[in-house]
């Protein structure tokens, strides 16, 4: 099957060399783990358990709060010290359970796997809810709501996104080389849950040992491994789904509304964990990467490691740090510093000296129109960022600044160095702060 091109997209160097034959490692458990009650789309979670308690690894320690939530489990063994406001990787202080590890990393009781045959398609969904699963892929969407359709959706393809398109970031390559098997497992379990023949495994053919190796995984099962050209943001939902399937999103509109269902390999993994071992979402691997770490790797971490001790690990910062990233460097969080911790999202940190990260000049929009032709989403960046500077926000919206995915291919593009993407991102907040309160 053909891939087709989606509009727009850009060409950034990947970067990819840094970690991409580095095998995962084990991330060691450090001293304090911080575990904010967001790390999901959704309602934050409620602590269920006090301070001075003491926990096992995969415990529920908050549960969630309504149907669009996920819980939050103990990484570890040990004692919650405090329930408290910690920063987050989006920059805000935000509740969080500190956990201080006994060092025994002892699984809780009671967490028992089965095989997806002996389960009905309502307990094969409860369990992922237990699990606190989310999208790996960086959305962190909970999991078990997007495998909830409403029965008018009629869902036909279960397409899993290993494209990973993102620069520097390596962690679902790595997987797919590492725990195949796992991933594979998980799409079948998803595929037969949603009651689909029809599954595709997209990735970017700059993982050719990947593709191989999946491919050679998928021959007995009905997944179709599919190789697409490398263009970001090949990963993003509504772009896989034309590239992979040739079908359109309409504006607006969810991927179950082409009958469509898009997961992450990390999070068909974590499918897998949840169903055969009974285990809920405690890990998740990390790239660790960039010019200003003396040794970049693919960690796989605790669920709220501090960043600092991630950088610790890797043997510290190198030269004079000007920038941190939580993610990749295009979609990624900037960081104040290296207070906060790992959520469930951290697919990547990525740390930049001096001579990698120089800030542009930003100079007057020359009307180029790189911006318009850069979007995938084929809308106006320049003048909705122009409307969302006057504090226009009715005209942002009537120019469908709500389809902006914030994949910043258009302040990639701009020669004036605009920040285009953070002029969209406060339009979109004000629309739908604007939502809410109606």
């Amino acid at each position: 099957m053909k891939s087709s091109a989606f509009s727009g997209g850009v060409h950034p160097q990947d970067f990819k060399q840094f970690t991409a034959s580095l095998a995962v490692e084990s991330c060691p458990l450090p001293e304090e783990l911080v575990l904010p009650l967001v790390m999901h789309i959704g309602a934050p979670a409620t602590p269920c358990v006090e301070v001075g308690s003491r926990v096992k690894k995969g415990q529920l320690i908050a549960a969630p709060k309504g149907f669009v939530s996920a819980g939050v489990h103990a990484s570890t063994s040990g004692e919650i010290r405090a329930i408290e406001p910690r920063m987050h990787v989006n920059g805000s202080r935000m509740q969080a359970m500190v956990l201080v590890p006994d060092g025994e990393d002892a699984w809780a009781d009671g967490l028992e796997g089965a095989g997806p045959n002996e389960l009905t398609g309502d307990d094969i969904r409860d369990r992922i809810r237990a699990a606190g699963i989310v999208g790996l892929g960086g959305a962190a969407f909970p999991t078990a709501v997007k495998l909830s359709p409403p029965e008018a959706k009629r869902i036909n393809t279960l397409i899993i996104n290993g494209v990973e398109c993102e620069p520097f970031l390596t962690a679902d390559h790595r997987l797919m080389l590492e725990e195949g098997e796992r991933v594979l497992d998980g799409i079948e379990i998803l595929r037969c849950l949603l009651g689909v023949d029809r599954a595709i495994l997209g990735i970017e053919d700059n993982k050719p040992d990947a593709i191989a190796h999946m491919d050679k995984l998928c021959r007995k099962s009905v997944v179709e491994v599919k190789a697409l050209p490398v263009r970001y943001p090949q990963g993003a939902e509504k772009q896989l789904i034309f590239a992979a399937c040739g079908r359109t999103v309409p504006s607006g509109g969810l991927p179950m509304d082409v009958g469509v269902v898009v997961q992450n390999v990390g999070t068909a993994a974590a499918v897998s964990d949840a169903i055969r071992k009974g285990r809920p979402l405690v890990e998740r691997i990390c790239t660790v990467s960039g010019p200003g770490l003396v040794r970049p790797a693919n960690l796989r971490i605790p669920i709220g490691a501090p960043l600092s001790h991630l950088v610790k690990v890797c043997g510290g910062l190198r030269g004079r740090t000007t920038k941190i990233l939580a993610g990749g460097p295009m979609m990624g969080m900037a960081q104040a510093g290296l207070e906060a911790s790992a959520t469930k999202g951290t697919s990547g940190l990525l740390i930049f000296d001096e001579t990698a990260a120089q800030l542009r000049p930003e100079g007057p929009c020359i009307r180029c129109g790189r911006c318009v032709s850069a979007c995938p989403m084929r809308i106006s960046p320049t003048t909705i960022a122009a409307y969302s500077r006057l504090d226009m926000i009715d005209a942002a919206e009537q120019n469908n600044a709500m389809d902006c995915i914030e994949c910043g291919c258009c302040s990639y593009i701009c020669p004036a160095g605009l920040p285009l993407v953070q002029s969209l991102r406060y339009a979109r907040g004000a629309i739908a702060a604007r939502r809410r309160r109606v």
